[in-house]
This record gives structure tokens, sequence and C-alpha cells, in this order.
């Protein structure tokens, strides 16, 4: 499946020449394997893939045996694999480098050598156990891979240009008209069911069966769980327990997470470590409340308020509907149809939020509860900093309207109060592209796009 992080492998390539080592980071089952293997078969003339979750002792000795004596390091990789290298066009990628902190560590010294590139890839490998005893080298970048966004989806299923013509509107700031905007609200629906995961997609696109695509995402989420129990250590019941309440917690209204609802006595710094553990796993998408929407979105951070997304909302809407073990296809028809009979906003304020993380933003919402000024009560769903900063004008707030009915009364109060600090307030909605009172309204499917 063609991935939009495949442009950033080349760029790597290409203008670091082997300079630099990359780490790619992501979830499980999120498609790093599949695209690095794909990546150095096109570009490179030979490549040598060390899987860690399954190499034998003898690989991983290497890495303790000959650091000093590279000649003998090399040796032996090709005597093991059978595969010749060649200076300056071969790829050795280290996969799941998280259960050999030893070879990650020697990449300062294979990158220094400077014969052939390196690629390693990971998830949880800033976990505590993942880097215990090494030092991180310095010669690392890193990239992070999310799931497949609504155009790799629409790439996926066939279609190229849809995309570029749907950006085109969004640039020109026109709508896309009935027949085209039904068009390409019925795909995302299709991608919100589905969700970004290549084996789901793989899944839905050969068999058109929601219930076989559900089960996918369902081993998916038992990975997760089996994951946290494995790897989250002390924290591994609570993590489990956050990971468990997401759905209920994303259901309520003003959807911040409340950890009263899993112990009256929690508080935060009782299950921060493992709110991070799900951050680091990337299994979900941390959004922090600002109580300032002004420059520097990062200073004036909440971080006892938080929603907690989940990184993709195909399992979301599998770990919702999870009463019988695989969700019914009727639930799958009215979502597609816009007839489901529950707190549609958890679904659209998810994908809203997986799009933008995707897109390179930083997560915040703004929530304030006066008690004595009804003009400075508000929630405003997203905060994101335009790309260019000056010294004012900064912020946009995002508001996310899951139904055709819906009042602006937050997003009023927040251009009245913070207008110095604010520029092109958005709504996302189902509906066509407008621009009405200084407001930006766009569609669903455009949210990647801001």
């Amino acid at each position: 499946m063609k991935r939009k992080i495949y442009s950033q492998l080349l760029e790597w390539k290409q203008n670091r020449n082997g300079e630099t080592a990359l780490l790619i980071e992501g979830a499980r089952r999120v498609g790093k394997s599949y695209i690095v293997e794909q990546f150095a078969k096109n570009e490179y003339k030979s490549y040598i893939l060390i899987d860690f979750n399954i190499a034998d002792n003898d690989i991983r000795q290497l890495f303790d045996n000959y650091l000093g004596n590279l000649d003998t390091l090399f040796m032996y990789l090709t005597n093991y694999t059978g595969i010749k290298l060649h200076k300056r066009n071969s790829l050795i990628i280290f996969d799941e480098v998280q259960f050999c902190p030893r070879a990650r560590a020697a990449i300062k010294y294979l990158v220094a050598d400077g014969r052939y590139d390196y690629i390693e890839t990971g998830s949880l490998v800033s976990i505590k156990q993942s880097v215990e005893g090494i030092m991180l080298p310095s010669e690392e970048e890193t990239l992070e891979m999310f799931p497949m966004d609504f155009e790799e989806f629409l790439w996926a299923s066939g279609n190229e240009i849809f995309m570029d013509f749907i950006r085109d509107h969004y640039l020109h700031q026109q709508p896309l008209g009935n027949a085209m905007h039904r068009k390409a609200m019925d795909y995302f629906r299709q991608y919100m069911i589905v969700g970004g995961m290549p084996q789901a997609v793989e899944k839905y696109l050969v068999t058109k069966d929601f219930e076989e695509t559900d089960r996918v995402k369902r081993q998916i989420l038992t990975l997760y769980r089996n994951s946290a129990a494995q790897y989250a250590g002390k924290y591994a019941d609570k993590v489990v327990n956050l990971f468990d309440e997401i759905p209920s917690q994303l259901q309520r209204h003003e959807k911040r997470f409340r950890l009263a609802d899993l112990n009256k006595t929690a508080r935060l710094r009782d299950y921060e470590s493992s709110f991070f553990w799900l951050s680091d796993a990337k299994i979900v998408n941390i959004c922090y409340n600002t109580t300032e929407p002004s420059i520097g979105l990062n200073m004036n951070t909440d971080r006892v308020t938080l929603k907690c997304y989940m990184a993709d909302t195909g399992l979301l809407i599998s770990h919702a509907f999870d009463e019988n073990g695989i969700i019914k296809e009727e639930v799958y028809q009215k979502i597609l149809k816009d007839h489901l009979e529950f707190n549609s906003g958890m679904i659209v304020e998810n994908i809203v939020a997986q799009a933008l993380k995707a897109s390179g933003h930083k997560l915040y919402f703004y929530s304030y509860s006066s008690i004595n000024n009804k003009d400075d009560r508000m929630e405003i769903d997203f905060l994101i900093q335009k790309s260019k900063v000056t010294s004012r004008h900064n912020i946009i707030p995002i508001e996310v309207k899951s139904s055709t009915r819906y009042t602006l009364t937050s997003l009023r109060k927040c251009i009245a109060k913070f207008g110095n600090c604010i520029t092109s307030p958005c709504v996302i909605h189902t509906a066509d592209l407008k621009v009405e009172d200084g407001i930006l309204y766009i569609p669903l499917y455009m949210a990647g796009l801001l």
C-alpha cells in the first residue's frame, strides 16, 4: 500500500547520505516493517533485515562482541543471511529494535563507519526497559508513523486523484457541491469504520465485509492489551484499565477523562505514568487543556485536565462495541448512513484528533468553567497553531460537530474574548465547505488539511 512516509524515507536517503540512521516509531501493526522493506527493495542494491523479535542469540551477540571490529561484524552478517553488502548501496534494517538495545546503541559506531545505511523500526522504543543501560545515539533521526490517513485510504481503494480534487477546493475555499460531497462523505464514513491499520484496510478492500474487518481489528486490540500486560511492568493493571475506559470517557459530553470513574479516590499522579505508557506505545493521542489560547500553547498547559483519544478511530469503534465479540453489521450500516442512535460525537472528534496528529499538530483544547461570568464559560474542542508565528493572531480554534444542527456559543465567546490571539476560527462538520461571518466551515474529510 502506498504510504506518505515513503517520500520522507527518500528525502532522508538523498539528503543525509549515511550521516544518520533513521528510527521509525509507531504503534504495533501500523505498517513500519512493511514500508521499510519495500523501500529497501526499491532503493538499494541489497539489504539485510534483522527482526530482533525472533533473532537468535548468535545475531544479538554480534553487537556485543564485534563493535570494535566492524569488518568481522559485517562478515558474520553476510554469512548468516547469505546477502552481499555493497558500499553506499546497501541498507541494514534493525526491525523491532526495542528488543535489542545493544544494537540500537551500536548505531553510533555503524554510522561513523559510513559503509551502509541503517533504518531502525520499533514500538515502545522509549520505555525504560528498551533504553536501560545504553547511551542513545545522537546519530539517530526519528520519524513517527501513523495509521493510514484518509488520502492513503483512498489510494488503497484505487482512487488516486479524489483527494487532489478535495485539496484544491479547500485551498480555494469552494464547496464541492452536493454530488461530490456525498461521494466524499461515503468514502470517509467507510474510512472511519475501517480505520487506518493496514491489515484492516486490506481485509476490507478484499472482502468488503465489515465483520471480517472487525475480526482483524479485535486481534490488534488484543495485541495491545497483551503488550501492556507484558511490557508495562508495575503499571500494567492501570494501563489496561485506562485502555478499556477510553470509549466510555469519550462518549461523555465534555470528553475529558474523569479518573473518578475508575476509582473514586484516583488522582492523576497515580495514573500519569500509565497515560504516558499508552502515549509512548502510540496507542492513544493525548490532548491537554491549555489555560490560554495564545502563542506558546505548551507553556500554558494544564497537565491535570486531558482527553484521551484512540490513535485509530476504526479500532475505537471495535473497542466501543464489543459486547458480543464481533460488532454487528447493522451498527456499521447505521454509521454509514449517519443513523446511529448514540453520541456520534465520540467518533467524529476522535477522527479529527487523529487527522490533526497525523498532520503534525500537537493536541490541545480549551476549557474554562467560570462561576461568576457566563461569558467566560466555554469549551473549544481543539486549538492548533498556524504554521508561521507572528506577534499575535496565531491560534486556530476548532469546533467539531457531528450533526447538522448545532450552536456555536463557545466559539463565538472565544472569538469575542481572545480576538487578538486567534485567526481563522474553524468548524469541522458533516456538511460541505462554506465561509460565513468570518468562520470557515469544512467537512470532516478536510480536517487533515488544516
